[in-house]
């Protein structure tokens, strides 16, 4: 067992109650398209990209491209770590698919669309690897990746807490993957607890979520990376923000013992 280390990119302006969701969001049109916040956890997951050797996935979403300095940031990454880091789709936006009605032709749009922008920019580094925006992911999205060439699929948080985002359930999400050729990554949890993301960080949550990770096996390296695309080789996969890093003045760290 090892595990898979993954990160998203999303800046403020994508958090649900900004955009994507039909009854959380409210648009906050001074939000910067690339926010000082962010850039401080850019700089921050370099310094700790620079104390291991650990590989990491980054899902990137695709709007976020339409910045130069964000893709440049991104690209130093890449430039600096080589094979150590991958990146992923993590939409065009951040829309929240399940919370909506089913929507096939927008979400292969919009899929085909953010796979043209990420293989652009990140030629080398990119992987047919989907994370819905929000855990929101619907067994009706599987067939489109499948269609689009894609091989892994990392949006399900197996924790009751979520269930309702998984639509119309977890287990209907999860065999339309399988049926599609799709391998599913869910995320780690801890009593059924989620402890990926903002668990790190809700009260209530983040002890259960924070000893969860201290005793995570071995994150994966670059001679492990193939290891995500084949179900023979089981891992613990975890996913936490970009934007994590900006906090405590850079100096926040993912919890993972030995690291």
């Amino acid at each position: 067992m090892r595990t898979w280390c993954t990160v998203d990119t999303d800046d403020l302006r994508h958090v649900p109650s900004h955009q994507g969701h039909p009854t959380r969001s409210k648009e906050e049109e001074t939000l910067p398209d690339y926010s000082q916040r962010l850039q401080e956890g850019f700089r921050g997951f370099k310094q700790w990209m620079e104390s291991n050797e650990i590989a990491v996935t980054v899902f990137v979403i695709a709007d976020q491209c339409a910045n130069s300095e964000f893709v440049s940031t991104v690209q130093d990454l890449v430039a600096t770590f080589g094979e150590r880091i991958t990146i992923g789709c993590h939409g065009l936006t951040h829309r929240s698919w399940s919370a909506w009605s089913k929507d096939t032709e927008g979400f292969s749009r919009d899929l085909e669309q953010a796979t043209t922008i990420l293989k652009k920019h990140f030629p080398n580094s990119f992987r047919p690897w989907f994370r819905a925006p929000a855990g929101y992911i619907s067994d009706w999205m599987a067939p489109i990746l499948s269609q689009q060439a894609y091989t892994v699929d990392t949006s399900v948080n197996p924790s009751w807490l979520v269930r309702k985002k998984s639509s119309p359930s977890r287990a209907m999400v999860l065999e339309s993957m399988a049926s599609n050729g799709i391998l599913e990554r869910q995320w780690k949890t801890r009593f059924s607890l989620p402890t990926c993301g903002p668990a790190q960080h809700i009260m209530g949550l983040r002890w259960n979520a924070r000893q969860a990770w201290k005793g995570l096996p071995k994150p994966l390296g670059i001679e492990d990376l193939h290891c995500i695309e084949h179900p023979e080789h089981e891992l613990t996969t975890v996913y936490w923000h970009i934007l994590d890093h900006g906090r405590k003045n850079q100096q926040w760290l993912p919890p993972i013992k030995g690291v």
